[in-house]
């Protein structure tokens, strides 16, 4: 009956539904539609000849079924296009006792996409700031807003760059710091090879960028 319910909600144009005489709010988008938001097909056809570029039959037993399963995990990955991070930063809380104390999340892991090689890099972020307006957000929405940001093409830097200043502008705090420790396929498994190499990012916004002593307090914290 609820999967009834719900394609009727789909498909009405007002975006209610009624059933024995009551009416329905529709219900929320599961995210694997969410996830879908992209051309699969578009992206079937180029996996396709990709395969074919590269010397291979798309079409022997092992290969038929590649073209829609990158599709499905693109959509995934790169998910984080039609994503908005205010919408998580927007739940905010009064703070309890307003004070100087740092607000941290320290060790978020993450996925992104190299954009420069379409390869994917690993890591860990670490994300900080100092509320004001006696105003915080919950430690998940923290976690969400990395995972808007990382699931795009990215470049390392710009990622750390975003979500220090998503922060600043949902969030108004009176400093922000991020820093992000990743290792790159494209370091990894072409060029270089170097397998144990890590790349660290930071970024600093209000009093976070001008304190160097509270700066130097927040990355010691990090670092643990």
């Amino acid at each position: 009956m609820r999967a009834e319910l719900e394609l009727i909600e789909a498909a009405s144009p007002t975006g209610t539904a009624r059933r024995n005489g009551r009416r329905y709010r529709p219900a929320p988008e599961p995210e694997y539609a969410q996830r879908s938001r992209v051309d699969e097909a578009r992206i079937q056809r180029a996996v396709r000849e990709i395969l074919a570029a590269i010397g291979e039959d798309p079409d022997r037993e092992g290969l038929l079924d590649t073209p829609a399963r990158v599709a499905r995990a693109y959509g995934e990955l790169f998910a984080g296009m039609r994503q908005d991070a205010g919408v998580h930063l927007a739940r905010q809380f009064d703070q309890e006792h307003a004070g100087d104390d740092v607000v941290m999340l320290r060790s978020i892991p993450f996925s992104s996409m190299c954009e420069h090689h379409l390869l994917p890099f690993t890591g860990r972020a670490h994300v900080a700031y100092l509320p004001d307006h006696g105003k915080v957000t919950g430690l998940s929405k923290l976690a969400r807003t990395v995972d808007v940001f990382a699931r795009r093409p990215q470049l390392q830097e710009r990622l750390t760059g975003q979500i220090a200043d998503a922060l600043v502008e949902h969030l108004d705090p009176r400093g922000v710091a991020v820093m992000i420790e990743a290792e790159h396929s494209c370091l990894r498994l072409r060029g270089a090879c170097k397998d144990e190499a890590e790349m660290v990012t930071t970024a600093f916004r209000g009093a976070l960028a001008h304190d160097r002593e509270l700066r130097t307090e927040v990355l010691g914290m990090m670092r643990k």
